[in-house]
C-alpha cells in the first residue's frame, strides 16, 4: 500500500487554527474545581455550543483495550460528573471490573478543554430515580428497548424491541400512559475525579494548563486535599 499523500482529499496536515481569544492564570480560578467547572460551562452555554454537556469518555475493560465515545453529562458537583446509561453497555461492563476512567469536555469554539480523570461509582437508587423523572418518555422507552453495544441482525429488530416495549408500557409519545418505571439494568455512573484539567489554548501552542489534583487516598470533599498545579503544553 502506497504511504504518499493522496491528492484528492484534505491535507490533514496542513489543518491548524491559532488560538488567541483568551489565556488562563492562576488568579483567574475559581478557589475549587467545581466552581471553576460551573463558570466555564456557564460560558460554554452563553456562547451557544451545541450540547455543552456533551463529552467523551473514555474506559479500558480487564485486559486494557481502551474504548471511548461521547455521552451526555447529567450532572455534577463536589463529588464528581454524573452520566446515565444501560449498565449491561460496554463501558459499564468496563467500569465493572477497571474504575479507571477520564473525560474531555472538548469546547473547540471557545479554545477550551475540560479533562476528568478518576474513578467511577455507582450513583444511588434515588438520584438515579430523580434523574429518570425528567427524561422525555421517548427516552425512557428507548432505554428499555436497547440491548446497549450487543449485536443486532438489523434495524428492524431494534424497532421491534421498542415496539414491544411500548405494548408493556404504553407508546413513546403517549403522554396520558402510566408512567415507565426504571429498568434494573439502567442508572447513573461518577466520574470521582482525582484530577481535573482547564485547557486554554494559547497562541502557538503555548496553551494554559492548570490542573486540581487531589492527594492520593484522600477525600474528594476535602478542600485541604485539592492543589492546583500549571503543566506544560
Amino acid at each position: 500500500m502506497s504511504t504518499e499523500q493522496d491528492q484528492t482529499g484534505p491535507d490533514l496536515a496542513q489543518m491548524r487554527q491559532s488560538y488567541e481569544r483568551a489565556g488562563l492564570t492562576e488568579t483567574d480560578l475559581e478557589p475549587d474545581w467545581p466552581a471553576q467547572f460551573r463558570r466555564w460551562m456557564q460560558d460554554a452555554v452563553r456562547g451557544g455550543l451545541r450540547e455543552p454537556n456533551a463529552m467523551v469518555v473514555a474506559t479500558a475493560s480487564a485486559d486494557g483495550t481502551v474504548s471511548s465515545r461521547s455521552v451526555l453529562a447529567k450532572g455534577y458537583d463536589a463529588r464528581g460528573v454524573v452520566f446515565y446509561t444501560n449498565y449491561e453497555s460496554a463501558k459499564s461492563r468496563d467500569l465493572a471490573v477497571n474504575p479507571s476512567v477520564s473525560a474531555t469536555f472538548p469546547w473547540y469554539e471557545l479554545q477550551r478543554q475540560i479533562h476528568v480523570r478518576g474513578r467511577a461509582e455507582r450513583v444511588d437508587a434515588s438520584e438515579t430515580e430523580a434523574y429518570w423523572a425528567q427524561r422525555p418518555r421517548g427516552s425512557q422507552i428507548g432505554a428499555w428497548a436497547s440491548p446497549q453495544s450487543r449485536p443486532l441482525t438489523d434495524r428492524a429488530a431494534l424497532d421491534a424491541l421498542q415496539l414491544q416495549v411500548e405494548a408493556r408500557f404504553g407508546a413513546a409519545d403517549d403522554e396520558q400512559a402510566p408512567a415507565v418505571p426504571v429498568p434494573p439494568f439502567w442508572g447513573g455512573w461518577r466520574i470521582v475525579p482525582t484530577l481535573v484539567e482547564f485547557w486554554q489554548g494559547r497562541r502557538g501552542r503555548m496553551h494554559d494548563r492548570l490542573v486540581f489534583v487531589r492527594d492520593a487516598g484522600s477525600d474528594v470533599l476535602d478542600p485541604a486535599a485539592w492543589t492546583v498545579q500549571r503543566l506544560a503544553p
